[in-house]
């Protein structure tokens, strides 16, 4: 959870985060109010206290992001009224924890997900509305140990790069553009395993913030790996596509069974790099992390990066809330989609990823989106998208550039494609892994046992789950 401070010092691009705590009233879902059922009197330590620890002391407590700390009664009680407004908006931009996945369609399971459940979000709601009572203190779990906010989830690093250093002024408009290479300092060839951003300010000026939007200048930037021994004129090959860092990400960890390669002598290239203006002079830089396997692992699966989306022909009108577009892709290979990462800009609020398959159409996942705060969000395993040869994806964009969007600064204006926070993107940056006919084959009959399945079962994101046998050509879904 997130509440912020001054909001006239706060550029636009982070009024979503304090939305709900200057507001006298959100329009919060009728369940999210309803009294929880029981007769036991709802109590920080008994009941709210858990919810935090699970789902927001990772960012809020003593020298982490977030700007108050809640760990404990005295802490939170302030804010008690904000965590109802913020934790009731559900996958709604400003939500917290920032989690915009929509509970009601698609696939629910994901690695790491700290949303909260209806029943939590009511619990919560209760508490404050009976005035937010302490309960018995003997009755507070166990604090949890984090991590420091210099540690690194993917554990102590393998190899740590760091970007070229950038200054933007407090005021200064946005810009985009490369900030250049940095050499990797590799000399053997790696197989990288996980893979971690951070941003490092190294120095701030002005009137500083304890928030967020305080800390960071880079909103989000491509990576680029140069591989020495390839063709010039190859730019896949010879700059890799690897995860783009954005606001907000968290540690990504590739297939086991599919890791990148990082040649020795590489530089890393820091290419569409966006920066913004925080309210204070500040420079910055990125580190890089990454986690190898062991010397003498050789991946037997290939990570592709299956970005797709428009990026170019994009045309929202001014003062309209209710815009879509849509973009597609078609799978040459059969795949298991292990990466579901829309990124829009500012008007950006929902995106949907559907999966057609002949005559099936199915919405494996919808999501708020956030411009202040991006999330990637991982299948699990035995969850993940597995889809033949031939499935076309479909993404459906929502896009409100209108007055109740508050990231957006001016709704009068007209926007297209481009770069600023005020332009616009569409992309699922989605990850997965492409599979041969006998991988396939393999990796649904392993669903069908993990999900217990017999013929005729159907599940989301599998539509040859329950097939006895999948025909032995599936291009286009059409025998």
């Amino acid at each position: 959870m997130l509440f912020l401070g001054s909001w006239r010092q706060i550029p636009p691009i982070w009024h979503v985060f304090v939305v709900a705590t200057i507001m006298i009233t959100v329009a919060v879902p009728a369940s999210a109010t309803a009294q929880v059922s029981g007769h036991d009197e709802v109590t920080f330590s008994k009941d709210i206290a858990p919810i935090l620890q699970r789902s927001c002391q990772k960012c809020h407590r003593p020298d982490a992001l977030a700007p108050m700390s809640l760990i404990d009664y005295d802490e939170v009680r302030p804010w008690a009224r904000a965590i109802k407004n913020r934790t009731g908006l559900r996958d709604q931009p400003g939500v917290m924890p920032p989690w915009y996945i929509e509970k009601d369609i698609g696939i629910q399971r994901f690695k790491d997900d700290p949303s909260l459940t209806d029943e939590e979000i009511a619990k919560i709601a209760t508490w404050v509305d009976n005035g937010a009572p302490r309960g018995d203190p003997a009755g507070m779990p166990a604090p949890i140990a984090f991590i420091d906010v210099d540690e690194w989830e993917i554990g102590e690093p393998d190899l740590i790069v760091s970007s070229p250093s950038v200054t933007v002024e407090g005021e200064a408009p946005d810009w985009w553009g490369s900030i250049g290479e940095s050499p990797s300092g590799l000399t053997e060839d790696r197989y990288v395993a996980a893979l971690e951003f951070k941003e490092v300010t190294e120095s701030r000026t002005g009137p500083g913030r304890d928030t967020v939007g305080g800390l960071f200048v880079v909103h989000h930037s491509s990576l680029g790996i140069i591989d020495p021994t390839a063709e010039e004129n190859d730019v896949t090959s010879r700059f890799g596509r690897w995860p783009v860092h954005e606001v907000g990400r968290i540690a990504d960890f590739f297939n086991p069974e599919a890791g990148k390669l990082v040649k020795a002598g590489s530089n890393l290239t820091f290419d569409s790099v966006h920066l913004h203006a925080n309210g204070s002079d500040t420079r910055a830089h990125l580190k890089v992390g990454f986690k190898f396997h062991p010397r003498g692992y050789e991946p037997t699966l290939k990570t592709e990066h299956m970005f797709f989306g428009n990026g170019v022909d994009l045309d929202i009108e001014a003062l309209d809330s209710d815009q879509t577009m849509e973009a597609y892709f078609t799978l040459p290979e059969h795949a298991k989609i292990s990466i579901f990462e829309p990124h829009m800009h500012a008007p950006g609020v929902r995106m949907c990823l559907e999966a057609i398959w002949g005559h099936s159409v199915q919405t494996l996942n919808c999501a708020g989106y956030d411009h202040s705060w991006v999330r990637v969000y991982t299948y699990e395993d035995d969850a993940a998208p597995l889809l033949p040869k031939g499935t076309t994806l479909r993404i459906t964009g929502y896009f409100n550039n209108s007055p109740s969007n508050p990231n957006v600064p001016d709704p009068r204006n007209w926007s297209g494609g481009g770069h600023r926070s005020v332009d616009q993107m569409f992309i699922n940056l989605m990850r997965g892994v492409y599979l041969t006919d006998e991988q396939f084959s393999e990796a649904l009959t392993q669903r069908r046992e993990v999900l217990k399945f017999t013929d005729g079962d159907t599940v989301i994101g599998c539509p040859l789950c329950g097939a006895e046998e999948e025909p032995a050509d599936t291009a286009g879904g059409q025998q």
